[in-house]
């Protein structure tokens, strides 16, 4: 009961952040989106839609208990984003404010361990098989 709770306020964490981090990528010029690494606009607007979609992905199947099982899968992926942010961030010299992605990541990768089918047969139901 209690590992829920938490599991549940991690992810509505992770979903506000994920959601404004998503929106404001979608919906700010690309000029304004300018950081130390020059990253093309389509991949900073497909890393926004990537951000939306795994907010939603963290909280509906929960609230809505319609296949929960793609809570975890939604995290592994917002685990990728987070990964990539924090290398970029990393090569960019700045190895203190790479530790900012990093726990976010390792907060989304909580998630992913917390919520993944605890039966042998739970990859396998989630493949559809």
């Amino acid at each position: 009961m209690r590992r829920n709770v938490l599991l549940w306020i991690v992810q509505g964490l992770l979903a506000a952040l994920f959601l404004f981090a998503g929106v404001m990528k979608l919906i700010l010029p690309i000029e304004a989106m300018a950081g130390p690494v020059a990253l093309p606009g389509w991949l900073l607007r497909f890393i926004g839609t990537a951000e939306v979609l795994g907010a939603l992905g963290l909280v509906l199947p929960g609230l809505l208990k319609i296949r929960q099982e793609l809570t975890p899968l939604a995290a592994a992926g917002l685990v990728i984003i987070m990964t990539g942010a924090t290398l970029i961030t990393a090569m960019t010299g700045s190895a203190a404010g790479a530790l900012i992605p990093l726990a976010v990541g390792l907060f989304a990768g909580s998630v992913v361990c917390g919520r993944m089918p605890h039966r042998g047969d739970g990859l396998l139901r989630v493949a559809g098989r």
